[in-house]
Order: C-alpha cells, then sequence, then structure tokens
C-alpha cells in the first residue's frame, strides 16, 4: 500500500475542507484564470481550488491520490451541474497519464507539498504546463506561529521519528528549496516568485469542536493521537493543541472558529 495514499485515505478530509471553501474560493479569484483555460489542479482534495476554477469557465482536470476524495469532488461537480471539471486519482510524483505541455495553469494548495520526492513533483508540475503558462503552489511553512505549521510542530513531538530518507514536506515552504527543484525541472530562476499570504479557516461551531475534527478526519492528526495514545501521552496532546486552536481563533464568538493561517504562495511562468 502506497503511505502517502494511505495517510490521505484516513479519516474524511472533507470534513476539514468545509472550512477551506471561502479562503480556496478567494484565492482562486486572484489566479486571473479566463474561461476556457485548461487548469490541473494536483492534489485538489474535494476541489477547494478546482471547482471555483470550473465555476469561472475553465476546463479543469482534479487529480488526487486519495479515491475517497476523488469520489467527494466528483459528487461536488455533479450537485453543482459543472460539466468542465473531471476528477481522478494519480500520483503527484508520476503524472504518467498526462501528456507533456497539457495546462495552461498547474495548480497545487496544500496538495503536492505532502508528495514524497520533491524532485520528481516539481518536474512533473513543470512537465505539463504549456510555455508561456504558470504553477501556482500554496505551500505551508516551517516554523510559521499560525495554526498548520503548529499543529505539525505539536504532533510531530508525538510520534515516531519519520524513515530514513524521509524529506519533510514543510521543506515546500523554504524560498531556496522550491526555487532548487524548479530550476532542476527546467524553470528559470528569475521566473520563480514568493509572496506570503493568509488562509482562514472558517467553521460555524468552536475551536474545540474544530480540534476534534482534526482528531477524528485529518490522517496526520489521527495518527499523532494513535501514537500519543500508545505511549500515555493522549491528554498532553490534546492540551497543547486545545490551547493553540483557542489562541489562535479571532471570532469574537468563542462558538465560531476563525482562524487565520500564513502559507507561503509560489508562482512558476514556464
Amino acid at each position: 500500500m502506497n503511505a502517502n495514499k494511505a495517510l490521505w485515505e484516513k479519516g474524511d478530509f472533507t470534513r476539514l475542507a468545509a472550512t477551506m471553501r471561502e479562503s480556496g474560493s478567494a484565492l482562486v479569484a486572484k489566479l486571473g484564470i479566463k474561461a476556457g483555460a485548461d487548469v490541473l489542479d494536483l492534489g485538489c482534495g474535494d476541489g477547494t481550488t478546482a471547482i471555483p476554477a470550473a465555476r469561472l469557465g475553465a476546463n479543469v482536470q482534479g487529480v488526487d491520490i486519495a479515491r475517497n476524495l476523488v469520489e467527494a469532488g466528483n459528487a461536488r461537480a455533479r450537485a453543482e451541474g459543472l460539466t468542465n471539471i473531471t476528477f481522478r486519482e494519480g500520483d503527484a510524483i508520476d503524472l504518467n497519464e498526462i501528456a507533456d505541455e497539457s495546462f495552461d495553469l498547474v495548480v497545487s494548495v496544500f496538495g503536492a507539498m505532502f508528495a514524497p520526492k520533491p524532485f520528481e513533483v516539481a518536474r512533473e508540475m513543470f512537465r505539463v504546463t504549456r510555455p508561456g503558462g504558470k504553477i501556482v503552489m500554496g505551500n505551508w511553512i516551517p516554523g510559521d506561529p499560525t495554526l498548520v505549521a503548529q499543529i505539525l510542530k505539536v504532533s510531530s513531538a508525538y510520534t515516531p521519528a519519520p524513515p530514513e530518507g524521509f524529506v519533510s514536506p514543510m521543506l515546500w515552504g523554504v524560498e531556496s528549496n522550491v526555487t532548487e527543484r524548479f530550476v532542476a525541472a527546467g524553470a528559470l530562476p528569475e521566473n520563480i516568485s514568493f509572496e506570503r499570504e493568509t488562509f482562514t479557516f472558517q467553521a460555524p461551531y468552536s475551536p474545540a469542536v474544530f480540534l476534534e475534527t482534526f482528531r477524528k478526519y485529518y490522517g496526520p492528526t489521527m495518527n499523532a493521537f494513535e501514537a500519543a495514545e500508545k505511549n500515555g501521552q493522549e491528554e498532553n496532546l490534546q492540551q497543547e493543541l486545545e490551547s493553540l486552536f483557542e489562541s489562535q481563533n479571532q471570532s469574537p464568538d468563542r462558538n465560531q472558529t476563525s482562524i487565520p493561517a500564513t502559507f507561503l504562495k509560489v508562482t512558476v511562468l514556464r
């Protein structure tokens, strides 16, 4: 079994994706997508950015390693009556069913960064982008004080050390690493640019309930709690994360959640 596939098919990421819709749509709205453009969303989940791109009239293909998320994305597209988008299973390190230079825009927002073999990921993203097109990634930033980087940092203290040769997905949030990977794929350094932007998780329930959503449905957090429970550290992990979620919440209503998280927006011109 592909370990990355198993991780993202664990739980139900659609429960978290429901809190990401507004920021996903806002991000897509700034990409300058034109009707009729060919767009690939890599690591698309159930369509947080893919479906807004289709609503703008682009021809969208969503690719994700998790079968359950692909099924959920296709169901969302059918429910909206969108005929210009399809979701299918695929691995970001080997897009073997996609021809060279097939897309005007390749997007991956908190998706391809979690695939192993980052140089292969960059190579495949660059390969399937047309000359004159672009790649846009949204990647979490290591050590950042906002929510997601801190969840992963806290959780890592309770989980076993990764296997030898493991490359942290958070390194996609380091500009020098991103540049190295895309230059190796064929990009010119001057065609790679970076911005820091904010993605806000919005939920009609308290931060404590939001944490429970991570605990029950987000593969990495599920794994952290399973490991902590084996070591008698479950309550410590729970308390650390509860404190984190409460402190990061910016909603004036404590029964609502609004938590901003900083990410690195990467743009690569082909």
